[in-house]
């Protein structure tokens, strides 16, 4: 290139191109992907099936007693309107039931878009792909928790 006039030569790049989505399953028809919510570690595998879902060897309504905690993780099948469509097989580790749940719910909608990327708009919209990044905020020294000082006295 010697000079700037050979520039216009050059065939203009895609502007504005949506990403590509494609489908990713295993050869046993299954999409994998992983969730996290506070200090909860999830993964979670989806394929196409009875509604089964499974999370740590016990069905998910043993595992998560609380009916809210069920409903939170049945969101984003809820929201794709795909409920009992999918068998669903979860592993989650670390963190509280709360964020447990949230860590599944996580993996769960990253994998159905896996499974089926024509679901990730509906999914994105309801805000299920985000990843929630708020978590405990560390111990400060000096400090009796992270904030909260110790009690003042005068003498």
């Amino acid at each position: 290139m010697a000079d700037l006039s050979s520039l216009k030569d050059l065939a203009p790049a895609a502007e504005n191109q949506a990403p590509v989505h494609v489908r990713k399953v295993d050869n046993l028809g299954r999409s994998y992907a992983t969730g996290k919510r506070k200090n909860a570690v999830a993964r979670v595998w989806i394929k196409a099936g009875s509604g089964k879902i499974i999370v740590n060897g016990k069905d998910f309504s043993a595992y998560f007693a609380r009916p809210v905690l069920q409903m939170i993780l049945q969101q984003p099948i809820v929201a794709a309107a795909r409920t009992g469509q999918f068998d669903i097989v979860a592993t989650v580790a670390g963190g509280g039931l709360s964020g447990q749940a949230g860590a599944v719910r996580h993996g769960l909608s990253k994998a159905l878009t896996y499974f089926e990327p024509g679901l990730r708009s509906v999914l994105k919209k309801g805000g299920f792909l985000t990843r929630d990044s708020r978590v405990v905020e560390r111990k400060k020294y000096g400090k009796a928790k992270a904030r909260r000082s110790f009690q003042f006295s005068k003498r």
